[in-house]
């Protein structure tokens, strides 16, 4: 069953192949294919980088949810501790800290950023450079930031965790390789060097080649 099963996915990655469409809508790598967008091994796919099975968990990301409760609250006011910021400077200073996955909304921030001054951790600060309103972080706003040092680094370790993990998925030396394949089998696909015993030798490296990265 499983020599046939073999054949079949052979088969149909010659015809792909022969035909071109690599990057058709249901080729391999097209809209609709494993590793498209809409694939199992997509962006949004169970098990892409935003799937409950992916890097993510489930969580992170443009679509997930990337602080809990009073999370963002706590990573304003250590980066605002760390040197006065404006609300844009902060947005942006977390979208750096997750690798350019994920920016806070400014729905989000500012409010959190009024909530912070009315409490008195933050207070605003005159800026001759902009007309911005910049924040520095009060004693009341360090002291808090000390007494909960350990919710605090939790926080920042997660998110430096995905900027990583974004930081690895977009390695330029693993899309080349992959570019490399797909050009390769394509290549040898259009020039007629692809009959069945060659698909199902490249299916078997194909193969071998996927558990000894997962062995990795």
């Amino acid at each position: 069953m499983r020599r046939a099963f073999k054949a079949a996915m052979a088969a149909k990655m010659a015809g792909k192949l022969a035909g071109g469409g690599w990057g058709d809508a249901d080729g391999p790598f097209g809209p609709d294919g494993p590793f498209g967008p809409k694939g199992p091994f997509g962006r949004s796919g169970p098990f892409g980088p935003g799937g409950p099975f992916g890097d993510g968990g489930g969580r992170g990301g443009r679509r997930g949810r990337m602080f809990g409760q009073g999370e963002l609250r706590l990573a304003l006011l250590k980066l605002i501790a760390d040197q006065p910021r404006h609300g844009y400077e902060l947005i942006k200073a977390i979208e750096e800290l997750t690798g350019g996955d994920y920016a806070p909304s400014p729905g989000s921030v500012y409010p959190t950023l009024q909530l912070l001054t009315d409490e008195g951790a933050i207070a605003e600060q005159a800026d001759d450079a902009s007309a911005r309103k910049l924040f520095t972080a009060t004693e009341q706003g360090r002291q808090e930031l000390a007494d909960k040092a350990d919710e605090v680094n939790r926080v920042f370790s997660r998110l430096a965790e995905h900027g990583e993990r974004q930081h690895r998925g977009r390695s330029p030396h693993l899309f080349r390789a992959m570019g490399n394949l797909g050009s390769v089998l394509k290549n040898k696909a259009r020039a007629g060097q692809l009959d069945d015993e060659a698909v199902h030798q490249i299916v078997d490296m194909i193969d071998e080649m996927a558990k000894r990265i997962e062995r990795l």
